[in-house]
């Protein structure tokens, strides 16, 4: 689908919620990349988490920062399978990246998998469509 078909389906989607909650802001729309990296905690050697969180996060905090690209991050807990089969609980990050450069999460993707021991991490991206909205918003 090309650009300005999705960003026209988006404002029709968005339509019908005007009745509901007044004029939407659909006219300066874009279309942005959001990607999601989930990085596991636990070590892919020892299968348990070596660090305490709050260690982790400074550290994806840093990788983050020293690429120059704006984040949020949660964290989550969940399971998985190793290569080997074997299954284990642990704590994830989940780190969110609005409108970063696909080499560029590529490049994130690798630090963290490589500075928290992975085996790998999942990166998932979609478009989706965005607008800021600021004090002097003028409907």
């Amino acid at each position: 689908m090309m650009k300005e078909e999705w960003e026209r389906s988006i404002r029709n989607a968005l339509d019908p919620l005007s009745d509901l909650f007044g004029k939407t802001e659909t006219d300066d729309i874009v279309l942005l990349t959001e990607t999601r990296i989930y990085i596991g905690l636990n070590d892919a050697t020892t299968k348990e988490q070596l660090f305490e969180t709050e260690k982790y996060m400074d550290i994806l905090k840093k990788v983050c920062q020293s690429y120059k690209v704006p984040f949020s991050v949660n964290t989550e807990e969940g399971g998985y399978y190793h290569e080997d089969g074997t299954y284990t609980e642990e704590k994830s990050f989940v780190l969110l990246l609005i409108g970063a450069e696909r080499e560029t999460v590529k490049d994130i993707a690798r630090d963290l998998c490589t500075l928290f021991n992975q085996e790998s991490v999942l990166v998932t991206e979609n478009q989706i469509g965005g607008y800021f909205i600021s004090r002097e918003t003028k409907e």
